[in-house]
């Protein structure tokens, strides 16, 4: 039977939950599969049974013996070691290696050396590391940062970090889980790219639709405790899942008011669309639109943002600004201005400035030269990953928007932040214990209580499940302001994006195309770097190989003269044995065998000197070898 992933009747809990009860689900090798449900259904449970972190209840899992399982480790650890390193540790087979060569070097041992450089040339080991500096340069690092202790990283990098190992470590199975969280969106498409040629087994965990349409064949849907298999992309499942729904009447009404609400947005916009690249593109996703919202429409996230306290045009003007750090401009000769109805997507290669440039509209950061200024009495809402820690970690949801309104009734504020998923007793809950989606929807939720009439959104998706990144994209179809996003998710910018601008080279300016545009203009910005990089790469492979091929060259010979020496003592002792044996006999020494015992006796001593002599050689190559390895 060919190998293969099997999950048999099986039933887990989580405490008092069930989780799966009686799931059957097979995954053949070479399959991509997308994992897909609701938060708390078992997604990531399944990869912790996978990695036998979490054993059935009942019914069984298998998985081959033989195969090599990659997962993306949850913690770094703080080691001072180069990121590069750190990186190749992720082929287990490959440090292994390379630390039996250490010791047998100390060793001397060059039998072992010799063994050991065979067996890292069977797997390729000579590139590993120029392998591991190809990923780090996909997931953004620069080759400068390739050398930096692990340490020096902030916890976004040291989980793109942990990704590059996971990739590193040649597997038969990949987990993945919420891959694209941390990455940007250039980073993201090479990702893509990877993994559509990884020749293992990927199951993924992701709440981002295209990353899925693109990586997957494969969706495995978890709800009501079971597992169901569809095959297609992401987009498929949708409508597959969508026409189940649809059998179900008071689902289906629910449907049609979904759909009638989305084609609103649809006329509107068309109505005032010009026809530009970016206009029809949005059109086309908002049309989608109406496929996908059916198959999220038990969804608990229902939320509309209130019209801004206060709209005037312009909101606000950013008039030749430069901004940066420690006086140094990241951007410059920046010139903006923000009217209500706008919606800006902030596109650019990672560390270009996009995130720098909305600190300034949203005035966390000044100026360094140029003029920022701020219509009078508007409100700018922020929200940025570092705000998820900046919540009250002893108070509720509810005492969160009790703050922000002393009036309101607990009733209005319950209902409220039901509509973000908090209900019930998850209102009064603290928000300590929560998790990043949680808090990622609680400060969404803040923000969209105070009105605002600028809304800046950097990487909002983040820990965002796909019904709660669905509701945000319909609530932001209605909000009456200004907006600004940066975002890897594509279906986010763009069903929401009128008008992307380019953060790049020290610019920031309106960019004139699609995402189909800007990922073509990537790849060809990164042609010249990449053509440098993989000239680097091929000339460190030809070095590394150049250099092993060298030291074998130089040592072979003297290896050859060892191994034969070693060939011929055996030979040799081999037929000395035999003559040692028949001069046992003791029907030897009788008169009529005198002739054939002094052959024999003869025959012994030639050996003895031949033996002598090769122990000689074997001793002085054998020298002559370890001389030359130290």
């Amino acid at each position: 039977m060919r190998a293969m992933i099997k999950l048999n009747q099986l039933s887990i809990r989580r405490g008092p939950r069930l989780l799966f009860e009686s799931a059957n689900l097979t995954i053949h090798p070479g399959h991509k599969v997308g994992l897909t449900g609701a938060n708390g259904t078992g997604k990531s449970s399944l990869f912790a049974l996978f990695r036998e972190q979490l054993h059935a209840d009942t019914g069984s899992v298998s998985i081959p013996d033989s195969w090599v399982i990659a997962h993306v480790a949850q913690e770094t650890p703080a080691v001072d070691i180069p990121a590069i390193d750190y990186v190749l540790q992720g082929d287990a087979e490959y440090v292994s290696l390379q630390q039996q060569l250490v010791k047998a070097e100390a060793e001397h041992d060059g039998h072992a050396q010799s063994d050991l450089h065979d067996k890292l040339a069977v797997i390729d080991g000579y590139t590993a590391r120029s392998r591991a500096g190809r990923l780090m340069h996909g997931l953004g690092f620069s080759a400068e940062q390739e050398e930096l202790a692990v340490t020096t990283f902030s916890g976004g990098w040291r989980m793109r970090l942990n990704l590059a190992q996971a990739l590193m470590c040649r597997s038969d199975l990949l987990l993945l889980d919420e891959p694209t969280n941390h990455l940007d969106l250039e980073a993201v498409y090479w990702l893509e790219e990877w993994l559509r040629s990884y020749q293992g087994t990927l199951v993924l965990i992701s709440h981002d639709r295209d990353f899925l349409d693109r990586v997957v064949t494969q969706i495995v849907h978890i709800e009501q405790q079971k597992m169901k298999v569809y095959t297609g992309n992401y987009s498929a499942f949708e409508l597959a899942r969508t026409e189940h729904l649809a059998h179900q009447q008071s689902a289906h009404n629910k449907q049609q008011r979904e759909i009638a609400h989305i084609r609103s947005f649809v006329t509107r916009f068309k109505a005032q669309a010009t026809k530009a690249k970016q206009a029809q593109s949005r059109i086309k996703a908002l049309e989608r639109m109406e496929l996908i919202a059916p198959a999220h429409v038990d969804s608990p996230f229902h939320f509309r943002f209130f019209p801004p306290t206060r709209l005037t045009t312009p909101l606000l003007s950013l008039d030749k600004v430069a901004v940066g750090y420690n006086g140094q401009a990241l951007i410059s000769g920046v010139k903006l201005s923000l009217a209500p109805g706008d919606r800006i997507g902030l596109l650019g290669p990672n560390g270009a400035g996009k995130s720098t440039l909305i600190k300034l509209i949203a005035g966390e950061l000044a100026p360094l030269q140029g003029k920022r200024k701020e219509a009078k009495d508007i409100k700018i809402a922020y929200f940025a990953q570092h705000q998820l820690e900046q919540l009250t970690m002893d108070e509720s949801p509810l005492q969160h928007l009790q703050r922000l309104d002393r009036l309101a009734s607990e009733s209005d504020l319950r209902n409220f932040v039901g509509g973000f998923g908090f209900q019930g007793d998850d209102a009064l809950a603290p928000v300590g214990p929560f998790s990043g989606g949680e808090k990622a929807r609680l400060v969404l939720a803040l923000l969209v209580y105070q009105k605002p009439a600028v809304l800046l959104l950097d990487e909002p998706t983040n820990h965002l499940d796909l019904d709660m990144r669905l509701a945000l994209t319909m609530a932001l179809q209605d909000f009456e302001g200004a907006l600004i996003v940066v975002s890897h998710d594509r279906h986010l910018l763009r069903t929401v994006a009128d008008e992307l601008w380019l953060v790049s080279d020290g610019q920031a300016k309106v960019f004139d195309g699609d995402l189909d545009d800007y990922r073509q203009w990537m790849l060809n910005k990164d042609k010249v770097v990449k053509t440098v990089a993989e000239q680097s790469s091929v000339n460190t492979k030809k070095d590394d190989r150049r250099s092993a091929a060298e030291a074998r060259k130089k040592l072979q010979p003297l290896r050859n003269v060892v191994k034969k020496a070693e060939q011929k003592m055996e030979s040799v002792q081999t037929k000395l044995d035999s003559v040692e044996e028949k001069l046992a006999d003791n029907s030897l020494y009788a008169d009529s065998e005198k002739d054939k015992l002094k052959a024999l006796l003869v025959e012994q001593g030639e050996l003895k000197s031949e033996l002598e002599q090769l122990e000689m050689d074997w001793f002085e190559a054998s020298e002559a070898l370890q001389e030359a390895e130290e």
